[in-house]
């Protein structure tokens, strides 16, 4: 019985390592530059194919990456939501939205790599529908995008969803940048996390909020 629980304790630190290791590696590089022998190596790892011992395919294994933030930043956003309640203004829902990220991303510390892996997953056509997929998942997101699109209802249907896509990209891709500068220690516009949050919301508040033009 000891001698399980003991193997148990070293299968699960081993997966850790490897998630650590492809985390960094794949947002550093890309996930397809990375092989599974190079995740091996920077865990610690003397068997090349422990990666697939322990998770199978490259896509399980961005799979388990993806899951191993979700619960957190579920907390995060679950406690947002309960606070808006049927709030009726888009800043609210849109917090709702970014919060959560940039909240997950502070309580990690420095350097993280969460931010870029996401997005180098997202900008990958084979790997795209698992993010979209494991976000479909949280109950709490379905919420806030119910929350916003109450708070948008004048607004037609073709330019509210172009609209989400690009405030997609925008919450990505600017957290994605910000870790990347401060994993450099390069300059950032804001200081904090959460003062980061603050500029992204107003930036998205414009975007939803913006005048309609054209055919929609």
């Amino acid at each position: 019985m000891a001698g399980r629980s003991v193997r148990a304790e070293q299968t699960g630190a081993t997966r850790e390592l490897i998630l650590t290791a492809a985390e960094r590696l794949f947002a550093e590089r890309g996930v397809y530059a990375v092989s599974n022998r190079q995740v091996s190596e920077a865990a610690g790892q003397g068997n090349n194919a422990a990666v697939g011992y322990h998770f199978g395919t490259k896509a399980d294994l961005v799979r388990a990456i993806a899951r191993r933030h979700a619960g957190q930043v579920e907390e995060i956003r679950g406690r947002l939501v309960a606070e808006a309640g049927d709030a009726g203004d888009v800043r609210t829902w849109v917090s709702c939205l970014v919060r959560p990220v940039t909240g997950h991303l502070a309580a990690l510390g420095s350097p993280t790599w969460y931010a870029r892996f996401c997005a180098q997953v997202m900008t990958d056509p084979a790997l795209y529908p698992i993010m979209i997929e494991e976000s479909l998942a949280s109950p709490s997101l379905r919420v806030a995008v119910d929350g916003l699109n109450r708070c948008l209802a004048d607004l037609p249907e073709p330019v509210r969803a172009e609209r989400g896509a690009m405030a997609r990209h925008l919450i990505l891709h600017t957290a994605a940048e910000r870790e990347r500068a401060l994993a450099e220690g390069t300059p950032t516009p804001r200081a904090t996390w959460e003062e980061a949050a603050t500029g992204l919301v107003d930036a998205l508040v414009g975007l939803w909020t913006a005048p309609v033009t054209g055919p929609a």
